[in-house]
């Protein structure tokens, strides 16, 4: 824990305030890294990159996940449905990237299937700056719903029976037995759910070193996580890089911090309903 987490935090914040390419000895430069990183249009680029993927994967990927558990629920057989979700969870996300990155190809399966579907010019996923971020996104779903699917499909099974009982005696149909009943209870998982899914957006980097060359065309998947490799390990300009790293950080914390502000209007738990 030390040498792997403390240790380079600590070393981060250090060279936050200095500049350093990792051969010479370090120098003090204070605000500067920041001042720079602040007013860096490739920095801007990646932030808003980053939260256009939390803003598109986290609601869209809970929301299919609930979906899912919520189908996978009635079905008494559905170890092979659960496998075949989890698999791409478990499965390296360098081989996930590599296999779309080649059905996103201009000639690529998806790309075919499209054209023929609609009649209309095959897309270019990975060159076109207005779909980059789209492959992105869909890739990030696919290979996380898996996960909140066995997490929401646990909460659904572990809600009392004498509470739907008692609802559905009470008149309630399919929608309102749902929507007023089961998703409240559901609710602080789907909340835990929400959070982990957003830090992990905030953290995207495999996906788009891999599916996407040099951060796609004009930069369109450029992530604040890639922007940090490239100014560390690409440039090495140490100094900018963990900069970049703590505003990362920052922007983590405030994101979670409303997070759980807003949890307290919308979560509902056992205790409190008794």
């Amino acid at each position: 824990m030390a040498l792997f987490v403390v240790l380079p935090f600590v070393a981060s914040i250090v060279l936050a305030f200095a500049q350093w390419d990792g051969l010479t000895a370090p120098s003090w430069v204070g605000l500067d890294n920041f001042r720079a990183e602040l007013s860096d249009p490739l920095f801007g680029r990646s932030i808003v990159n980053t939260l256009l993927i939390s803003v598109i994967t986290v609601p869209i990927g809970l929301g299919l996940a609930v979906v899912l558990a919520v189908a996978l629920e009635r079905l008494r057989t559905r170890t092979l449905y659960l496998v075949l979700f989890f698999a791409p969870v478990v499965t390296s996300s360098v081989a996930v990237a590599m296999i779309w990155q080649q059905l996103f190809r201009k000639d690529g399966v998806l790309s075919g299937l499209i054209s023929t579907v609609f009649r209309v010019p095959p897309p270019d996923w990975l060159q076109d700056p207005h779909l980059a971020l789209i492959a992105v996104c869909i890739v990030t779903i696919w290979s996380s719903v898996g996960l909140n699917v066995i997490i929401f499909l646990a909460g659904l099974q572990n809600i009392s029976p004498t509470v739907i009982e008692a609802a559905r005696l009470d008149g309630a149909g399919a929608f309102a037995l749902f929507f007023r009943v089961r998703l409240p209870l559901l609710s602080p998982i789907v909340f835990f759910s929400t959070v982990i899914a957003f830090i992990s957006s905030l953290q995207t980097f495999d996906t788009v070193f891999i599916l996407t060359a040099n951060a796609g065309p004009d930069n369109a998947t450029r992530t604040i996580v890639y922007h940090i490799y490239d100014l560390g390990f690409g440039k090495f300009q140490f100094g900018p890089a963990s900069a970049a790293s703590i505003i990362l950080l920052v922007i983590t914390l405030v994101i979670t911090g409303i997070q759980f502000t807003a949890q307290k209007r919308f979560v509902h738990y056992e205790d409190d309903a008794a």
